[in-house]
């Protein structure tokens, strides 16, 4: 398997709070996604220079609790998948949201961090 990114996806109580507190970091807005019934968004990607940044909604924020995924970018999802299989990593099955068509896939490192397989 060959790595061609790893990007950490933040969980925030308000990703508009957090974009401006991250725009005076740098930080642009590369994409947005609200969901058709909602009046907030609930997704962003932020890009300054070659550093990226997602964030997303949390579903219940507390000040105590961070949690954050690194989305791991490959060119084939399917034999990293088997790959990680075979050395005994136990992945989580293979997914396909709107964002991903080609899959994506959970992995957990060795201190319970989330680990987000999925496609270029």
């Amino acid at each position: 398997m060959t790595t061609r990114q790893l990007v950490p996806m933040a969980s925030v109580a308000d990703v508009e709070r957090s974009i401006t507190f991250y725009a005076h970091l740098g930080f642009e807005v590369g994409n947005t996604f609200t969901p058709q019934d909602a009046t907030t968004l609930s997704w962003a990607w932020l890009y300054s220079g070659d550093a990226q940044l997602m964030l997303s909604k949390a579903a219940k924020p507390t000040p105590n609790h961070h949690a954050v995924l690194f989305y791991i970018y490959t060119d084939d999802v399917a034999a990293a998948h088997e790959l990680l299989a075979s050395a005994g990593l136990n992945p989580g099955e293979i997914k396909t949201p709107f964002y991903a068509p080609r899959g994506e896939f959970q992995l957990f490192d060795p201190d319970g961090y989330v680990l987000m397989i999925t496609h270029t």
